[in-house]
């Protein structure tokens, strides 16, 4: 029989993003993201290719960001009620770790699975925040794919995009229960 860790069993079981709007200072030091990148990092990579990089976004970065989502988000004709909640990550983000994925051509490893482990990155990193006592979101959005922000905000390659925003903060409040999915409704069990 394996051996359970249930410390970690009871918190997958009870995790739960929190709102970035909700998310205040202190944010964590530079040796705490770093060490919270580390976990991350340990995410599924076929190939040890490591289709993945990390941006840390401070303050400053973020809020230097703000004006160029509304330029993008304008620019795109997006519809105004999204406007705002687009725009707020970056003009109210405290800190944020954009997960950048970066596929690398290879034959015997196809993009979808470079894809997927950057976004293994991402819910690596935002359950190790989430552990180690932080309030943390992950976020994406337009300006997760809008080549013009990409590269003029982040200076990303053609082929990148942001897997995910992930917010990183002190929670204020913590988030009621939400629904959950109909396991029964969404699986198959196939015996033979």
């Amino acid at each position: 029989m394996p051996e359970a860790n249930a410390e970690v069993i009871r918190f997958l079981q009870t995790r739960r993003s929190r709102p970035a709007k909700t998310l205040a200072l202190p944010v964590p030091a530079r040796g705490e993201v770093e060490t919270l990148l580390e976990m991350a990092a340990r995410s599924p990579d076929h190939k040890k290719l490591e289709p993945w990089r990390f941006v840390v976004l401070k303050q400053a970065a973020l809020k230097r960001l703000g004006p160029l989502a509304e330029a993008r988000y304008d620019a795109l004709g997006l519809p105004n009620e999204k406007r705002e909640k687009t725009c707020a990550q970056f003009n109210d983000g405290l800190l944020a770790v954009a997960v950048i994925a970066s596929p690398v051509l290879r034959e015997d490893v196809p993009e979808v699975e470079q894809i997927l482990s950057a976004g293994a990155v991402c819910l690596a990193l935002l359950n190790a925040a989430l552990a180690s006592g932080w309030g943390a979101n992950w976020l994406s959005g337009p300006m997760a794919f809008d080549r013009e922000f990409l590269a003029q905000g982040l200076g990303l390659e053609a082929q990148e995009f942001v897997a995910g925003y992930i917010h990183i903060a002190s929670e204020t409040s913590r988030p009621p229960e939400r629904p959950r999915p109909d396991l029964a409704a969404l699986t198959r069990w196939i015996d033979a």
